[in-house]
């Protein structure tokens, strides 16, 4: 199954996309939106694609054999992007693109417990090579440090009741699978709801959705990563290129605004200044759409 990229035709419209242009995918996954962008730079224009797990580098590159001469590839995280682009010539890109989404693939396909839906080893690390996983988080930090990371990264309103199970049953048995994470919320939300019936969860939002969420993105250091790259971006842009960003929930969002106001009319200058936001017939086509938000710079 290959990602559905959204907001194709924003982006491509959005960067202003011209013959010959270099350009740079910060977040490749399945490269729907390169594909499309390396068909529209012509065969001279050249793509440098990023990533930093390295299946989906795989993917990446069996969806894009056919511009194999234009593409460089580079296995790595876009938070070091200005050292990235220096090595593989890319500085005084023409547009560069952040897709802060995860692909459906990583979700579904990995093996590596991104998803509340299933029975698989809490892993949820980007690049399998670094860093702590879901695992090590739930097993080791203290109460104060989970509530801390549901509350903010998750917006969980229960938080600490989550936070506290989690710490009475790691007593009795380490955390090993999505599967007794997601049992430890529901059983949580069933006490809140007073009742004991051990049945899944059925209309609406998933009550483990946001702790799913919170512990991605702890593991991976999302939203020090976006902090990071935003000015590598403008450094590597030359004056008049443009960058886009594509985020899912408020919080990547608010980091992407913030920056862009701040800096408005001095390296600057905004092109939307409201977010895009797919339209009724992407939406019917490509639910996961619902969440995402384009906003688009140009560099003076």
């Amino acid at each position: 199954m290959r990602h559905i990229p959204v907001l194709l035709n924003e982006v491509i419209d959005g960067l202003n996309l011209e013959n010959n242009d270099l350009v740079i995918d910060c977040t490749l996954g399945d490269a729907g939106h390169s594909e499309a962008m390396v068909a529209k730079i012509g065969p001279k224009g050249k793509l440098l694609g990023i990533d930093a797990d390295p299946e989906s580098l795989l993917r990446a590159k069996n969806n894009l054999y056919k511009f194999e001469k234009q593409v460089v590839f580079a296995r790595d995280n876009f938070a070091n992007l200005e050292k990235i682009a220096a090595e593989n010539d890319f500085m005084d890109a023409d547009a560069i693109l952040m897709d802060l989404g995860w692909s459906t693939p990583q979700f579904k396909e990995r093996n590596r417990g991104f998803s509340f839906d299933g029975n698989e080893p809490l892993d949820m690390r980007y690049s399998t090579d670094v860093g702590e996983t879901a695992a090590d988080i739930l097993n080791q930090y203290t109460l104060a440090e989970l509530i801390n990371i549901f509350k903010f990264y998750g917006e969980e309103k229960l938080s600490a009741e989550i936070a506290q199970n989690i710490i009475e049953q790691r007593s009795k048995k380490p955390f090993q699978t999505s599967a007794e994470l997601t049992e430890t919320v529901l059983q949580v939300y069933r006490k809140k709801l007073k009742t004991d019936k051990e049945i899944p969860w059925v209309g609406g939002a998933h009550p483990a959705t946001q702790i799913f969420q919170a512990l991605r993105i702890a593991v991976n250091k999302e939203l020090e990563v976006v902090r990071q790259a935003l000015p590598q971006a403008l450094a590597v842009l030359k004056s008049g290129g443009r960058l886009a960003v594509i985020t899912f929930h408020s919080l990547e969002d608010r980091i992407v605004k913030q920056y862009f106001v701040k800096n408005n009319n001095r390296i600057l200058k905004i092109i939307n200044k409201k977010p895009l936001v797919a339209g009724d017939e992407e939406l019917k086509n490509n639910p996961s759409s619902r969440s995402a938000k384009l906003r688009i710079i140009e560099k003076i």
